[in-house]
């Protein structure tokens, strides 16, 4: 009895619509468990990346020094990129500021535009497959259920076709019904807790990405202002509030 009550005894008496649940369910697993796992290695490349990016920003000299830089190496992280959309974008604004659409409204405009649209690019670029993991976490716990529901179903009328509703006969039939459910949660359980794993890491990795957008914006700018190089030697946060207080004092 306990050989006839296995997993493969369930495979040989689910139907057409069991099977179709099954596989419904083992493809949802396979693609979110693909997708969690390409994602996360990919989210791990990304950060050492723009870790060791940031870091060798802000030991530049000069935006000049940047710019050199992006033309011997293209970017490999969404903060390089961010730059060098910025760098571009002044340059670009400076040349073509009377004669493109694009450059209209001065350098800080176009600017705050590029940047806001590289920004929004990178948010698209890593909420890629969210849907698909969220759908799965969602959707699964239903789609076992109504595996539950339509082979208790079917154990119901094997029971009452055979007449006989003792224990031995409705616990098989019953418990392979609610392998259907258990399954459901298999792969729920999983893509939710990625999903919430990755909503977090995307909010915290757009926010420091919006922080690096503010400080290369006051850095393009109040550059741009002084015509002189701008010094990236000191830190950010030292940087970006000495160059500010020199624009006020300026406008005093």
């Amino acid at each position: 009895m306990e050989q006839g009550l296995g997993f493969s005894h369930f495979l040989a008496q689910i139907d057409g619509v069991g099977i179709s649940v099954l596989v419904l369910l083992l493809s949802l697993s396979v693609a979110s468990w693909y997708l969690i796992i390409s994602k996360s290695i990919a989210n791990l490349i990304a950060k050492r990346r723009a870790e060791a990016f940031l870091k060798h920003f802000w030991s530049f000299d000069s935006l000049q020094a940047v710019n050199v830089e992006f033309k011997n190496a293209a970017p490999n992280n969404a903060f390089a990129e961010l730059a060098k959309l910025g760098i571009d974008a002044a340059a670009d604004s400076k040349i073509h500021s009377s004669h493109k659409l694009a450059a209209a409204g001065g350098t800080s405009e176009f600017l705050t535009r590029t940047l806001r649209n590289g920004i929004d690019q990178e948010a698209t670029r890593v909420e890629n497959g969210l849907t698909l993991i969220a759908t799965a976490g969602s959707a699964a716990p239903y789609i076992g259920l109504f595996g539950t529901v339509w082979g208790i179903y079917h154990a119901l009328i094997q029971i009452g076709l055979s007449g006989q509703g003792t224990l031995d006969k409705v616990a098989g039939p019953v418990g392979e019904a609610l392998i259907m459910t258990a399954l459901g949660l298999a792969v729920a359980i999983p893509a939710v807790l990625a999903y919430n794993t990755f909503v977090r890491r995307n909010r915290i990795w757009l926010a420091r990405l919006e922080a690096f957008a503010h400080d290369l914006f006051i850095l393009i700018t109040v550059g741009d202002n002084n015509d002189a190089p701008v010094s990236l030697l000191q830190t950010p946060s030292a940087a970006v509030t000495e160059m500010t207080d020199a624009v006020v004092e300026r406008g005093q």
